[in-house]
């Protein structure tokens, strides 16, 4: 099991594809930086970065890296930069041709050594997908390499299976490390550790005591120029499937008899089995005020910006407990949160409850650093018997203060660099939360409207009921 400590001290090499593209800038170099900074990397490893497109020389494409994590880092260069960028350097290959940085590879590996791990990390476009994992097998460059793969996987059933049985006829399930970055994420992780440790909370995981779950994860910004994405993908394939999907899935698993990749995996491929298939009368699309005017959108759009869903599990532990997922841009907050209504108390006679307006609930806040909060009951100070709500935190930022977590992607390269698959996503999952979404993806039809800084369409908000969306409560 992957932890804070580098993995078995054999070399490392990272063929990364994609590597000048937004994903690599914005996330992945400087993750790869706070591992190197931390002292949690091989102490021999080394970075390839390949596309279609070079930047130039070596030394071009080492700026682009430092720049990366000199953006996250307030513009600074940060101590041990230079030592960092020197184990960059760039080839390039395409889907056609991959032989040059086959060549390379092979170098690099003899080398840093005969026992080198070696990681090809894809983060490229869908439609070039199949046509690299044919370069990249014909080629032997997925010769006892791990294959780390950035979503979408797939973008219906019918491609997410082709998908697979093209991975597999290259390398093993167990060398398809699909990486999800929500489940790379402290607080998501916390909130399984939160279930395993505290028994008091596991007992009543359960519809006999809880009345609600939320999912919500809105955003303030708009698509950013990213139009050519949100026209082709659209937010619901982008973040139910996967993100929301699989956060949904540690809240409502099954809690695994031991912790291990095989349990975890298995434990939540058995929820999403039981995962009703999404109805159509029960989600609702929206597309932001002035979305079909942004540069690259066709005026006549009907690409979604926004969903709301409610969804249910066919259990025991959740019957008549509805799941409610809700994500969209151009929002009135950004927040990535968890919130679970519990049942309400039986009222008694003579106390003032007049400001009990909600239930009681636990709150996740699945930003850095973790949060957990209850929302519970209590007595306002002073005269009379009137009843308040009166939070409780805990704020992993101010509990372990000397302790600042890894970001979701330092994360994601970590375990991936020990071989550790415990929290990427496997085949059988990807193809059931897929098949769940099918009824959904058929209708089509036009997204209802929305004002910017709204919290999407009226209908969305009904799909709560009386008790609404806990966001936007600050």
């Amino acid at each position: 099991m992957a932890s804070d400590t580098p993995a078995d001290g054999r070399p490392l090499l990272l063929v990364l594809f994609g590597s000048t593209g937004d994903l690599a800038k914005r996330k992945l170099y400087p993750a790869l930086f706070q591992l190197h900074a931390r002292g949690l990397t091989s102490k021999e490893y080394a970075v390839i970065g390949s596309g279609r497109h070079s930047p130039g020389t070596d030394d071009d494409f080492r700026e682009i890296v430092s720049d990366a994590v000199k953006g996250a880092h307030g513009g600074e260069a940060p101590a041990g930069l230079d030592e960092f960028t020197a184990r960059f350097r760039f080839q390039s290959s395409s889907a056609e041709d991959g032989e040059d940085l086959a060549r390379v590879v092979r170098e690099t590996r003899e080398g840093l050594g005969a026992d080198t791990r070696t990681l090809l990390y894809l983060s490229v476009p869908p439609a070039s997908m199949s046509g690299m994992l044919g370069m990249i097998g014909s080629t032997g460059l997925s010769d006892d390499a791990v294959l780390v793969m950035e979503k979408p996987f797939g973008e219906d059933v019918a491609s997410a299976c082709a998908l697979n049985k093209r991975l597999h006829e290259i390398v093993p399930e167990e060398r398809v490390f699909r990486v999800d970055h929500f489940l790379g994420k402290e607080a998501v992780r916390n909130l399984l550790a939160l279930r395993l440790a505290n028994g008091w909370l596991e007992s009543v995981w359960n519809r006999e005591h809880l009345a609600y779950v939320q999912i919500d994860v809105p955003e303030e910004i708009d698509i950013e120029g990213r139009a050519s994405f949100m026209e082709s993908t659209g937010t619901f394939r982008d973040m139910i499937p996967t993100h929301l999907g699989q956060v949904l899935g540690i809240v409502a698993l099954d809690l695994p008899e031991r912790y291990g990749a095989d349990e975890l995996r298995e434990a939540r491929t058995a929820l999403f089995r039981k995962l009703r298939p999404f109805s159509p009368d029960e989600t609702v699309f929206g597309q932001y005020e002035g979305y079909r005017e942004e540069d690259g959108v066709a005026a006549d759009s009907t690409a979604e910006t926004f969903v709301a869903l409610r969804a249910w599990i066919d259990d025991p532990r959740w019957e008549g407990v509805p799941f409610l997922l809700r994500t969209g841009k151009a929002m009135g907050v950004s927040r990535q949160q968890v919130t679970i209504g519990l049942r309400e108390a039986s009222r008694v006679p003579g106390a003032d409850y007049a400001a009990c307006d909600r239930p009681s609930e636990w709150v996740f806040d699945l930003t850095d650093p973790p949060r957990f909060g209850v929302e519970a009951y209590g007595k306002r100070p002073g005269t009379g018997f009137r009843l308040v709500r009166a939070p409780l935190m805990l704020d992993e930022g101010t509990a372990f203060p000397d302790d600042p977590p890894l970001t979701a992607y330092a994360r994601v390269f970590l375990d991936a660099l020990a071989g550790d698959p415990t929290w990427f996503t496997g085949a059988e999952e990807i193809e059931r939360l897929w098949e769940v979404c099918a009824d959904v993806q058929g209708e089509g039809g036009v997204p209802l409207p929305y004002a910017r800084g709204s919290f999407g369409p009226t209908a969305a908000l009904e799909l709560a009921g009386k008790r609404g969306w806990r966001v936007p409560e600050k």
